[in-house]
């Protein structure tokens, strides 16, 4: 028997858009931070934050705070989670999956900082490992403007 590609899942403008305004607009902490989303898949996440003066750690050297790090990675890995959900329930309406971050909590969070977070703005990415019926996990990267990885993290998150 011939082995099959499955069928990449394709999210609707409808679940992204509302994907987004949580993101970005709801969870008022990442409006704080300023993270903005860049690409929504199954597969993966990836976002962006500009470095801006309430973002500095360590005053002399304009390095982002540890903390922001963190909370971005931590953001990152949760949408990675739910959106690697949402594909798994396509037979539910956009309105139905969305209301599934309600219950969305993180259980578990390691990062390891490799580098100093020094540069003009920054890209964060995640991929789901495992969405399960109640736990999903993640990878994730914290990248400077040129691409350096700057921080990895691994993250687990209630899903119901």
């Amino acid at each position: 028997m011939p082995h099959r590609t499955p069928t990449p899942v394709i999210l609707e403008p409808e679940y992204i858009e509302g994907f987004r305004e949580i993101y970005e607009e709801k969870i008022v902490f990442n409006k704080t931070l300023g993270l903005k989303l860049v690409k929504v898949t199954p597969e993966g996440v990836e976002a962006r934050i500009d470095m801006r003066p309430e973002l500095v750690g360590h005053f002399a050297y304009n390095r982002i705070h540890g903390g922001v790090i963190s909370a971005v990675l931590d953001a990152i890995g949760s949408a990675a989670v739910m959106a690697a959900l949402a594909a798994k329930h396509m037979d539910e309406t956009p309105a139905k999956r969305l209301e599934r971050f309600a219950k969305l909590g993180t259980i578990d969070l390691r990062v390891d900082y490799l580098r100093p977070g020094i540069g003009e703005h920054f890209t964060i990415t995640a991929n789901a490992l495992r969405v399960g019926s109640r736990v999903g996990s993640s990878r994730m990267e914290f990248c400077g403007p040129d691409g350096t990885l700057m921080s990895t993290g691994a993250g687990a998150y209630i899903v119901s």
